[in-house]
């Protein structure tokens, strides 16, 4: 199969290969499976980057191997989309996590106290959990947010 890509296609494919590759690694670095999955892959897409016209989208790193140029990190647009990418998960763990742990306070805290009663609904209740904290998000970013030390609320 032969496919033909013009410049600005290519380099939006390696602006593409670039932006996946920092949701697959993350904080993680470079050695994890995950990134080495791809990292063939990676060093394919790079090796044309010169027959195609993008020779200034790729550069050869310390260790010979070849990696996205400074043209590629330094742009905005770029950085950008990963920015509000981090922003994005951030928000929604952040909600997952403390919606989860409140689920699971009120489970505990039910059956607990011995007076029975119906069972929580753990879906429903879950989405109104996030439902709350993502309407105080809205409104007050994380200005009522208080952090116990040692301490557990």
């Amino acid at each position: 199969m032969k496919v033909m890509f013009t410049p600005k296609e290519y380099a939006r494919l390696l602006e593409l290969a670039h932006l996946g590759l920092q949701v697959i690694t993350g904080h993680q670095g470079r050695e994890t499976p995950a990134a080495q999955r791809y990292a063939e892959i990676e060093q394919r897409l790079f090796e044309l980057a010169t027959p195609l016209g993008c020779a200034d989208l790729v550069d050869v790193g310390g260790d010979g191997r070849l990696v996205p140029s400074e043209k590629i990190f330094d742009d905005e647009r770029l950085g950008k989309i990963v920015g509000d990418h981090n922003n994005d998960v951030f928000w929604h763990e952040l909600v997952a996590l403390l919606s989860d742990r409140d689920l699971a306070t009120e489970q505990a805290r039910q059956s607990l106290s011995g007076k029975g009663g119906p069972p929580i609904d753990a879906d429903t209740r879950l989405r109104e959990l996030e439902d709350d904290y993502w309407g105080e998000f809205e409104k007050n970013d994380l200005a009522n947010v208080i952090l116990l030390r040692g301490g557990r609320g």
